[in-house]
């Protein structure tokens, strides 16, 4: 942590950054910034940021890495149980819009091309909502498969599909799944 004093660091959170600082007895400048803090080093107003990181992955783009975790949190729903109905609704579709996203954590939406030869084994290796979706092709001998794929598995059923015959696999991740 001591390479820090002395350098300039971006945030949007002065406060936590500030009482972090004199916690640790380092002494640097600290810039203020309201959004996109991970350029701030690339584009020399700072030399390193305090900001919040969920996966990393602007980290890396930006060619910066965690040094320290400062504190972890997470987010809370939190309601009176005195909610007259107008404010219940709000809170059921509240509810509702989260449930979605985290339905979707995790999933892959799969589609792939299939020989029709080999579409009641590839049907078979598929874990799927209920049922995968087959659509025909302009080639009477394929159809296009669609599914859903737990991330966990991900790899060990594409394995099983490319060994089956699957061709043109596309995956794309899944923003929400209303169930």
């Amino acid at each position: 942590l001591e390479w820090f004093n002395g350098k300039k660091i971006a945030t949007s959170y002065p406060v936590i950054l500030r009482r972090f600082l004199e916690k640790n007895g380092i002494n640097a400048e600290i810039h203020v910034i309201t959004g996109s803090v991970e350029i701030s080093p690339g584009i020399g107003l700072a030399d390193a940021i305090f900001d919040i990181v969920s996966s990393g992955s602007t980290l890396v783009s930006n060619n910066l890495k965690e040094v320290e975790v400062v504190m972890k949190s997470e987010a809370l729903l939190i309601a009176n149980k005195n909610l007259d109905e107008e404010k219940r609704d709000i809170l059921r579709q509240i509810l509702f819009r989260i449930e979605a996203v985290k339905q979707a954590e995790d999933k892959k939406y799969v589609r792939m091309n299939v020989p029709k030869a080999h579409l009641q084994d590839i049907v078979n290796v598929l874990p799927g909502l209920k049922s995968p979706t087959i659509i025909p092709l302009a080639d009477d001998e394929w159809c296009s498969v669609h599914t859903v794929l737990d991330q966990k598995r991900f790899w060990e059923i594409i394995g099983k599909l490319k060994e089956l015959g699957a061709q043109g696999i596309l995956v794309t991740p899944i923003e929400k799944m209303i169930l």
